[in-house]
């Protein structure tokens, strides 16, 4: 999840897997696969690198295997 800041300056998460598109018009509008658009204050721009930092954050993880002998 990243985090946003609505105009109120009031902060909320947001599910990156969960956004379709953002566009500047002048306002930054976040379009959600849901049908959901959210007004924010971040520019299009820091929240791609925000995207892009959770993406790298979550591929980054190991992935743990776990393995018996004689099963």
């Amino acid at each position: 999840m990243i985090k946003l800041n609505r105009l109120n300056n009031s902060e909320f998460w947001v599910n990156a897997e969960m956004i379709e598109f953002i566009e500047e018009t002048p306002d930054t509008v976040v379009s959600l696969n849901n049908h959901t658009k959210v007004i924010v204050c971040n520019r299009a721009e820091d929240i791609v690198a925000a995207i892009i930092a959770y993406r790298r954050q979550i591929n980054a993880q190991p992935l743990e295997v776990k393995y018996n002998e004689g099963q």
